[in-house]
């Protein structure tokens, strides 16, 4: 067995992929190094991230695929779902051979895999653009925790910079201790398992006047509990200022 141990980050990966099809020893798996786990029966083959290869297997994805597929792999990246590395590179290698053709072949089981795992890292993101909820600092920087099933935190902040482009704020990824910080110009991801700061002053009246807006605003009769629960799971619920019972 051969393994490609990479450092994590997705340019990484496509560093990893560029050597696979390049160098005769092709790996069986593509880990990442905090996944690997020592096997007697397997070589190890340390890959040392470059932006030069990871920059031509970017470009050969989008112009000799398409830009759908480069999308759909970055989106199964981001999931972090074990073993998708692997799932990523045969993908790509049918890609390749077939090129845009390759969104048709739904009877493979690895585009079928790839395609299942990128539409539920699209729907969280589609979720979670809905569900954010910011609560202003006593130092006027806006900040939302979440903790999403998948590391999307890079596919909201692009959205946020343009809706609240005149605010400071900040996107807390608790479970991964990675935030977004935005300072009226550009974001950039940092790594943050720090406190929050304090709340401001007036920030527990704007939360009880939203939650009485969300109590009241409901109709009785037309209550769905299931559709609600459908575009808001209860696993979101936590930072949800609406939910919150005290």
């Amino acid at each position: 067995m051969i393994y490609y141990i990479y450092d994590g980050s997705f340019e990484g990966l496509l560093t990893a992929i560029y050597e696979a099809f390049y160098h005769d020893v092709k790996p069986d798996m593509i880990l990442k190094r905090s996944d690997y786990q020592e096997n007697l029966f397997a070589e190890r083959v340390e890959i040392v991230t470059e932006r030069n290869k990871s920059d031509r297997v970017y470009n050969a994805v989008r112009e000799k695929i398409s830009s759908r597929s480069l999308r759909k792999i970055y989106y199964a990246f981001l999931s972090e779902i074990k073993g998708v590395e692997t799932r990523i590179y045969h993908y790509l290698q049918l890609g390749f051979k077939i090129g845009r053709k390759i969104d048709g072949h739904l009877t493979d089981d690895t585009v079928l895999e790839l395609n299942r795992i990128s539409n539920k890292v699209g729907l969280e993101r589609h979720r979670l653009l809905g569900l954010i909820r910011f609560r202003r600092l006593d130092n006027d920087i806006y900040y939302a925790p979440i903790e999403p099933d998948y590391n999307i935190i890079a596919l909201l902040a692009p959205h946020f910079s343009k809706r609240l482009a005149d605010q400071n704020w900040v996107i807390h990824d608790l479970k991964r201790k990675v935030a977004a910080v935005y300072n009226r110009e550009e974001w950039v991801l940092t790594g943050f398992s720090g406190q929050p700061g304090s709340y401001a002053e007036d920030e527990a009246i704007y939360q009880s006047l939203w939650k009485d807006f969300f109590k009241n605003i409901a109709i009785t009769n037309r209550k769905n509990s299931r559709l609600q629960l459908q575009f808001m799971p209860v696993r979101y619920w936590k930072h949800l200022i609406e939910k919150e019972t005290t």
